[in-house]
Formats: structure tokens, sequence, C-alpha cells
């Protein structure tokens, strides 16, 4: 019941803090978009882009917080935990897209076309810039404090949303910077390679963070198992059980955040009766329960395969995919 509750507590933060970066990044998106066509500036237009997928983004993480914590269901029976990575991996594809591809064609362009910029367009520009700069800097602040309270940046970042979010402003704040050197060059020497190459630049790394955040999805969602440290906890209460002679493999599967299936094969010591072993395997289950909390899916399976073939299967021999 703890677990649930900070867990829920958990999901309200995030909620909040992706609220936070959604309103921050609509408000600059306008800014950038006005400030971009008033100053004829392929950098604040990348910007605008980048502010654009940023903000549908974050819709897709709204949903994925409510989605995912649907209860199991019949069609559903392990629940909708992976909902949470789903959403993460259209929130990806959206930072590549919208942002890193539109960066892209606006760096290009202005290297094959050139531009011609006001003075007045140059400062309407630095000061849309630097207003994003504060709000793109308080999201992530926001973002930091809340992976701080949440255990660090190892358990802080397990949630695919709040690593979206931060994701999404560090680079915001890193592409603001590299959008407003672009442009003081530009500026200055009146050369417009430096703000079409500061617009490649930002999409550069927004391409780069789609591909870490995709990535990420990409494992969550084809079956990524458990950490190694939990797996090796959960091998121990197996192995520390007087009952079982041996364990011939382990399977564990990440199913949601906080939500693990464990599925263990194991040969148990001979002459028990099946009323022995029907009160063993209600033991080894809340043992493991107990041990590590997100097992909420434990499935034990009792054979006689010899040990030496079990061995050969890729639970047994630790390939990916297996324990």
């Amino acid at each position: 019941m703890t677990g649930t509750s900070s867990s829920q507590k958990a999901d309200r933060n995030t909620r909040v803090t992706v609220l936070v970066a959604l309103v921050a990044n609509l408000v600059i998106a306008v800014a950038k978009a006005a400030g971009g066509l008033l100053a004829a500036s392929p950098a604040l237009l990348s910007e605008a882009a980048h502010s654009v997928a940023d903000s549908l983004n974050e819709v897709f993480l709204l949903a994925a917080l409510r989605r995912s914590r649907r209860p199991a269901d019949r069609r559903h029976p392990f629940g909708y935990g992976k909902e949470r990575f789903f959403w993460s991996l259209l929130a990806a594809v959206g930072i590549f897209v919208m942002g890193g591809c539109f960066s892209f064609f606006q760096g290009v362009e202005a290297l094959r076309n050139g531009a011609e910029e006001k003075f007045s367009g140059y400062v309407a520009g630095l000061i849309v810039l630097g207003v994003a700069f504060l709000a793109e800097g308080t999201s992530l602040l926001r973002a930091l404090y809340q992976v701080r309270r949440q255990g660090g940046s190892g358990a802080g970042l397990r949630d695919p949303a709040l690593r979206t979010i931060v994701a999404e402003d560090g680079t915001a704040v890193l592409g603001v910077t590299l959008a407003m050197a672009g442009m003081a060059l530009h500026m200055v020497t009146g050369d417009v390679v430096w703000e079409a190459s500061a617009s490649l630049a930002i999409g550069a790394l927004l391409v780069y963070v789609a591909y870490r955040l995709g990535r990420d999805a990409r494992d969550q969602l084809i079956g990524e198992a458990a950490d190694p440290e939990s797996s090796g906890r959960i091998r121990a209460v197996l192995e520390a059980q007087p009952e079982i002679d041996s364990v011939e493999a382990l399977f564990t599967m990440k199913m949601g955040l906080d939500s693990v299936l464990v599925a263990a094969r194991v040969d148990l010591m001979p002459g028990l009766d099946s009323e022995r072993v029907e009160e063993v395997a209600v033991r080894i289950k809340r043992s493991i329960a107990s041990t590590v909390a997100e097992t909420d899916q434990i499935f034990l399976d009792v054979t006689d395969r010899p040990a030496a073939e079990a061995r050969e299967s890729p639970a047994a021999t630790g390939e990916r995919g297996g324990a």
C-alpha cells in the first residue's frame, strides 16, 4: 500500500513537472515563431519548431501518466504499465521529425538562399531567445528538483516521462544558447553561415537526443529484463530456500515503471508431497515480493530437467533477453 501511495505521489509530481514544461513551451513557441518571422532568422525558426515538438511531446507524456496506471483487465492481464514506454517512444519520434528534421531544413535553406536581417530584427530575436532561456531554465530546474527528490539520477530517471522532460529541457537550454550565439555572430559579421550552422547544430543535437530516448523506450517495449541488482537478489532468495535443490533458469521482465514479472524454473528437493510443494511455493513468492517490491507477478515452474541441459538455455547463460 505504501509503495502504491508513493508511486501515485511521484506521478502527481511528474504531472506538475510536465504541465510546467508544457506551458513554458507553448508560450515560447509562439514568441520564437513571431520573432523568427520578424527577423527572418533560421536559427530562431528552428528553435520555434523545437518548442512545438516539445509541446506535443508533453501531451504524449500526460497521456502516458494517465493511461499507464489503469488496472489490469481481461484484455491486458498484466496491466497497462508499458503504455508509459510507448508514449515516450512517440515523444522521441516527435523530437526527431518536428524538431531535428525541421532544424536541418532551416539550416540548409539559409546556406542556399542566405538571409537578410535588420538590426531591429536581431534585437527582437535576441530578446525572445533571452526570455526563452529563462523559461526553459526554470522548467529544467523544476525537473532536476524532482529527480533529486525521487532518489537522484539513478532512481529518479527510471521514469521515462521524467527522463524525457529532463532531456527536452536540457536540450532546449543548449539549443537556445546555440541560437543566440549564431544570431549574435550573424549580426556582428553579416555572414548567415553562423546562424545556419547554429540551426544545423540544433538539428544534430535533437536527432541525438531523440535517438537516445527512442532506444531506451524500444528496449523497454520489447521486454527489458529487470536490472542486474534486482535479478541477483531474486536469485539469492531462491537459492537460499532449503527446499530448492537448484535454480535452473530465471526470467525477469519490466512490465511498467514499478512492475516486474518473474518466472523461475526450479528443481525441488526429492520427497516433497503436493501439499508441501504448495506451501513452499507460496512462501517463496512472498519472500521474493518482500525482497524486491516491484515483483508483482511471480511464477514458479517445478522441473526435474537435468542441470546440464538447463545451463544451455539463454536465461541460464545470461544472454540478452534471459536472466
